[in-house]
């Protein structure tokens, strides 16, 4: 475990910060993607559709959608049709989208269809958290999965309910948004909320202008004067996106995933000197079936015995003091405790307990 546990985090010694640019840290309030949606069907399939009696709402919507077509199903007509299914489409309408610009979508089936692939989605409409069309959807799916099956057998290469459609959506409306509508005022929000980053972006760029137009709000949003015409906002923002600054250093965090065992340390994780004591304790149950025979002619039956054997082992835990001002003495400090992974989540919870564990803890 402490080989493992030194491979995983030899990539993560603590090198001093760089400077990065400011596109790499934060992004201009209203410049952002607005997530779509929308239910469509898709036709085309080679019988690995949705089985309308255990998905009714399928024949539902090709019953509505014919209807629109001119076409009337008889009530009461049980549509068995397995080259159909049933799907939600997905997509991300970017930042100054214009009506007519097409961008991709993903198809996932809502039924029990086998396979997407081969299909093509029929005009779906997609709509935003305002109930409103933004963009309509339409076109063949490439899926990256396969399968086959025969004789009860199957064999199957990644997941074939969901596929792709590259360029598939029309924009038809457009996201209304008005950068400097506030005589010129932008604002410019940092990815994570951190002060000391927030003075170094505003000294940066107030230094690369040569006067004030950037004014900290907050440890997270930052005020710009942009000037009013479109055209030098637009190369002001450029300017502002290209300056370069050395945010602070993270925070000592030490993240742990119960599920997968993984423990991540950054490198600003200190460990103060502790003594800790690790032992494994185990218990084992141990069953032997066996059969007794009565003597012949005795006139007893045969029965069967059950031997059980419990055993409880405990390995000797011995004090051991750990300490390290970096992340590498941190490392060796929990290696030399020989502990495995769920045993170290819980050792580095009494550390931090105790106070001797400079860092947050985050459990995920």
């Amino acid at each position: 475990m402490g080989r493992l546990l030194a491979l995983a985090l030899c990539c993560l010694v603590a090198l001093p910060a760089q400077a990065e640019r400011l596109r790499e840290l934060a992004g201009f309030a209203g410049v952002r993607d607005n997530a779509l949606v929308g239910y469509g069907l898709v036709v085309g399939l080679d019988g690995t559709g949705d089985q309308t009696m255990q998905a009714p709402f399928t024949g539902q919507s090709l019953t509505n959608m014919l209807s629109q077509l001119g076409i009337t199903v008889p009530p009461g007509t049980n549509m068995q049709l397995r080259n159909v299914a049933a799907v939600m489409v997905t997509a991300d309408l970017p930042p100054f989208a214009r009506p007519g610009q097409r961008f991709d979508v993903v198809v996932s089936s809502v039924g029990n269809a086998d396979s997407l692939r081969g299909g093509t989605l029929l005009m779906t409409p997609l709509k935003g958290a305002d109930g409103d069309t933004y963009a309509i959807a339409q076109g063949n799916l490439l899926v990256g999965g396969a399968g086959a099956s025969a004789g009860g057998a199957s064999v199957q290469i990644n997941q074939q309910a969901g596929g792709r459609i590259s360029g598939g959506a029309t924009v038809e409306r457009e996201v209304p948004l008005a950068l400097g509508a506030d005589g010129g005022l932008l604002e410019l929000e940092l990815d994570s909320t951190d002060f000391g980053t927030a003075q170094r972006v505003v000294s940066a760029i107030n230094r690369e202008f040569g006067r004030t137009v950037a004014a900290a709000r907050n440890g997270r949003v930052i005020a710009l004067d942009g000037p009013l015409d479109a055209n030098a906002r637009v190369n002001f923002m450029a300017r502002i996106e290209n300056i370069e600054v050395t945010p602070t250093q993270a925070p000592a965090r030490v993240v742990l995933n119960s599920r997968t065992g993984s423990i991540v340390l950054n490198g600003a994780v200190t460990l103060r000197q502790a003594a800790v004591a690790h032992g494994n304790l185990s218990i084992v149950i141990d069953t032997d079936v066996g059969v007794s025979q009565p003597n012949p002619f005795g006139g007893g039956e045969t029965v069967v015995v059950q031997d059980t054997e419990i055993s409880i082992e405990q390995q000797p835990g011995t004090l051991k003091v750990v300490e390290g001002a970096d992340l590498m003495e941190v490392v060796d400090a929990l290696n030399s405790l020989g502990a495995t992974p769920n045993d170290l989540m819980s050792i580095l919870e009494a550390l931090k307990a105790a106070g001797s564990l400079r860092a947050e803890l985050e459990i995920i």
